[in-house]
């Protein structure tokens, strides 16, 4: 039996505390796991963990307790140092203080009052500075209360399928020069069962982190020497790539894009007509050159308007689609910075066409056809959202709306339903943002499609059209994979590091019993190589068993173990870890396999 939560009003209001406070009426909402229900449900969760902290350390401050998309979480500041240990003890409070069944109830009070009566605290004079209003309200559930504007739950007893995951440190309000506060973080659902499905995921991500398995499989590493958030790619790695970047080069080839590619250091004067200056300049490096000032590029799309401009363009050559494996580096602050999901330097697989207006729906279509095939190719589930102009923009509303329609029109034209994130668009223009989800439900952010008819107009790009008068082209930004870092990063934790035949970067590891094996097992080495696959000859003095689990621990989808048999037969027993079986072959037909597998996947 659903328990009733709250009401819905015409504002999208869901609190019972707020329609107790002002007579709201409107539909009622029951307590289930919708986006709605479950945001109330964890910032009251939020603050049930925050009454718990209270309670046990009665001197704590509070700074904020936000919701966001792992759950919720508490800043907070207390004397004691609070360990992953101390979870459990927080959690047990928290559900004696839920089952109290505390009434939470919501009151409005003047600025100036609420300043009073907090000018002692720190932490919470600092949250009211960043509040621009005359009044503030206030929660409060037994003895705790704190700032918050709602909505929340109308009592702690309907708290009770909730875990707190992780302690972590955090900067005060994000400032690197700002104190370091202690920060909890905790998941909420309305029932047991589907926190303990959360919970069993949990545990899953845990097992497929790439920051584990791509050190296990000799990936990547990360050195201090070489400093935060900057990614060593190590042969294994490397290969990986290479592989990824051929399949997409031919890929890009028969859609009939040209490879370019534009200098990672651009003058700032470029970056400012651009608009990246005002508008993204935190988050870029800059040095001075014989007392000129340098950008580091963060994006690629100022190097391609300058191959455009490298030559005067006819209708005729349109549309250009230039396409460009770029490096750039982004200012990201060290607390965000995780492993390759989240790094200060990375690569693109990055493209920019320009074409004429007429040309703008066809090219969308074109490239989410382009964005299906990987995606289907890796066995992604995916969605698109369209995301809309930011506070933060430049353009005339005019374009804005232009580019904005040709994007659903497009999408409606796949045949694709798609959403809509109002205000998450670039400053420059609308996007088409997909979102995968991975083997065990998580949605990842990955390629992109931006419209933008600003940048043109900025460096005044023009192409000669049939009347032969000068017009302005379209530029369509895009990104398949996002970043080639980002995407490695997520196909190790998509298949949990046993990465399919075609992208594995070694396919097949050969294990001579003895030196008497060696021989062949180089020859065959050099045929799988021939055919396009990569193959390792486990070879060390080390005992068979020994190399066997080491190969196992590489993840590589073939094993061959070779004795003197199968020299003489040239039958091969085939480990194969992807279909969790063994099988033998003879040399003809593994290899045979080998070339077929390497070319059954295209872009």
């Amino acid at each position: 039996m659903s328990e009733i939560i709250g009401i819905k009003n015409a504002e999208g209001v869901f609190d019972l505390c707020t329609a107790r406070e002002f007579g709201l009426k409107g539909e009622e909402v029951v307590f289930d796991n919708s986006i709605e229900s479950l945001s109330i449900l964890r910032h009251s969760c939020a603050h049930l963990m925050a009454q718990a902290i209270k309670t046990l350390y009665p001197e704590a401050k509070f700074f904020v307790g936000p919701v966001v998309d792992e759950g919720f979480y508490y800043d907070f500041e207390v004397s004691s140092k609070i360990s992953e240990e101390d979870l459990g003890k927080i959690e047990e409070k928290m559900k004696e203080l839920a089952k109290q069944g505390f009434e939470i109830s919501r009151r409005t009070l003047p600025r100036e009052e609420v300043i009073k009566r907090f000018e002692h605290d720190d932490l919470k004079m600092a949250v009211i500075s960043r509040i621009d209003s005359p009044t503030l309200s206030l929660y409060s559930q037994g003895d705790f209360e704190d700032l918050c504007r709602g909505p929340h739950l109308p009592n702690t007893k309907f708290l009770h399928a909730f875990k707190l995951t992780k302690v972590a440190g955090a900067y005060l309000g994000g400032d690197e020069k700002a104190k370091m506060l202690t920060r909890i973080y905790g998941i909420a659902f309305a029932d047991k069962d589907s926190l303990k499905h959360y919970l069993f995921q949990l545990e899953e991500a845990k097992k497929r982190d790439h920051r584990k398995l791509g050190v296990e499989m000799g990936l990547f590493t990360f050195d201090e020497d070489v400093g935060a958030g900057l990614p060593i790619w190590l042969p294994k790695g490397a290969r990986l790539r290479r592989t990824l970047e051929g399949l997409l080069t031919r890929a890009h080839i028969v859609r009939y894009y040209e490879p370019v590619r534009g200098p990672e250091l651009l003058k700032s004067d470029l970056w400012k007509i651009s608009g990246h200056y005002a508008n993204y300049g935190e988050n870029m490096y800059f040095t001075q050159i014989d007392e000129v000032e340098y950008g580091i590029k963060p994006m690629n799309c100022v190097g391609h308007i300058k191959v455009y401009q490298s030559s005067i363009r006819s209708y005729r050559e349109l549309p250009l689609r230039f396409y460009e494996y770029g490096v750039v580096h982004r200012h990201e602050k060290s607390g965000v910075l995780h492993g390759l999901l989240r790094v200060r330097e990375f690569t693109q697989d990055d493209a920019h066409i320009f074409c004429k207006p007429d040309q703008i729906r066809d090219e969308i279509i074109s490239i989410i056809k382009f964005a299906q095939a990987i995606m289907e190719a890796f066995g992604f589930q995916y969605e698109m959202e369209i995301s809309t102009k930011p506070e933060k923009s430049i353009g005339d509303e005019r374009i804005w709306e232009i580019s904005t329609q040709a994007l659903k029109d497009a999408l409606s034209a796949c045949g694709i339903a798609y959403g809509i994130d109002e205000g998450g668009g670039a400053f420059y223009g609308p996007k088409i943002d997909m979102k995968i989800t991975d083997a065990i439900g998580r949605k990842w952010q990955c390629g992109t499609v931006q419209i933008d008819m600003n940048l043109p107009q900025r460096f005044a790009l023009e192409y000669i059209d049939e009347d032969n008068t000068p017009k302005q082209p379209v530029m369509i930004h895009r990104a398949i994979l996002g970043s080639f870092e980002r995407f490695v990063g997520i196909l190790i934790e998509h298949f949990a590091g046993e990465l399919p035949f075609f992208i594995a970067p070694t396919q097949v590891i050969i294990i001579p019993i003895s030196q008497d094996q060696v021989r062949y097992a180089q020859d065959l080495r050099d045929q799988i190589l021939e055919r396009g696959a990569y193959a390792e000859i486990f070879n060390k003095n080390e005992t068979l068993s020994k190399r066997v689990r080491s190969a196992e621990k590489q993840k590589v989808p073939m094993i061959i173990v070779l004795g003197e048999k199968e020299i003489e037969s040239k039958i091969l027993p085939i480990r194969d870890r992807r279909e969790k079986s063994q099988y033998e072959l003879s040399e003809e037909e593994f290899l045979k396999l080998v070339e077929t597998k390497m070319k059954e996947v295209s872009f």
